[in-house]
């Protein structure tokens, strides 16, 4: 069970939130996949979707990520030790049935979307009241990327997500580009640099905690939570670009180090543009990483 204790402050003291449990789940599912783009950062396909199989099912919730990442999210109203291995009965269908899903997104989101599919990191995304450790223990056995969801209700209007596990398949690691270093038309010495200094940030927004993966797509690699909270761009050859969720209006933006992009066409997600030529600069952008961490 969570820790977390909410309270409400008023004009006599302090008050406690109480959490609560759906009074079924078809509550949770309804709420999510009316804002499963805000409360995930997946754009919702298809609600109960029946696969054609000998043995059928329904798939909860079907959805495509900000990286193009096909999503399965599968609902429990409280504990459910089956809803593990039921999301990866769906995912293995899926996989199996790759066209369907490409059909899908072509029908709803165009063909320029249907053709970026990430099927190198398809996501299970199990939303539930609540996960025991074996659950937690269970998805690092696979070779699968898998977010464990915990829900709670506060009050009348206000929900809790809460990340208990996270891990990524295995074919989503990130691969080293290769490097045609013959055709760069810089110093090898700066290639190497800016070689080092993406690995350095690669670093530093993988340990901002527990729960971050990283997704390589062919023109950046995203870092997310359930969310992308930062997207790089490694082959700059004069500065390494971080794109981050953190709000630019909140920011003191400083020219040649962070500009607002909002609405302006780049690689990744994030409307915060941060530019990196040397660890100085990376130093001095660890508070934006943990702000934009902090908001995915």
């Amino acid at each position: 069970m969570s820790g977390l204790k909410l309270f409400h402050t008023t004009n006599s003291g302090m008050t406690e939130v109480m959490p609560r449990l759906a009074g079924v789940e078809a509550e949770v599912q309804s709420l999510v996949e009316a804002h499963m783009e805000t409360m995930l950062g997946v754009t919702f396909l298809a609600s109960e979707y029946v696969i054609g199989c000998v043995d059928g099912g329904r798939i909860d919730s079907l959805g495509i990520d900000e990286n193009g990442a096909p999503v399965i999210v599968e609902y429990k109203r409280d504990t459910d030790a089956g809803v593990i291995n039921q999301g990866l009965y769906y995912m293995a269908w899926l996989t199996a049935h790759r066209s369907v899903f490409d059909g899908l997104v072509r029908d709803r989101l165009g063909v320029s979307a249907a053709d970026q599919v990430l099927w190198s990191a398809p996501r299970l995304i199990c939303i539930a009241g609540d996960f025991t450790r074996y659950d937690a223990h269970a998805v690092r056995e696979h070779r699968r990327s898998i977010d464990l969801v915990r829900y709670r209700y506060f009050g009348n209007d206000l929900v809790g997500l809460e990340t208990v596990a996270s891990v990524t398949g295995k074919s989503g690691v990130r691969r080293r580009a290769r490097r045609r270093m013959d055709v760069l038309p810089v110093p090898r010495s700066q290639v190497v640099a800016m070689k080092e200094l993406a690995e350095a940030a690669d670093e530093a927004l993988l340990g901002l905690g527990d729960g971050v993966t990283r997704v390589q797509r062919k023109t950046y690699v995203a870092y997310q939570r359930l969310r992308n909270f930062a997207c790089v761009i490694p082959s700059q050859q004069t500065k390494v670009l971080v794109y981050l969720k953190a709000d630019p209006k909140a920011v003191d933006l400083v020219p040649g180090f962070t500009r607002d992009v909002t609405g302006l066409g780049h690689h990744g997600t994030g409307d915060l543009e941060v530019q990196l030529r040397d660890e100085r600069d990376l130093e001095r952008a660890q508070n934006l990483f943990q702000a934009s961490y902090a908001a995915a």
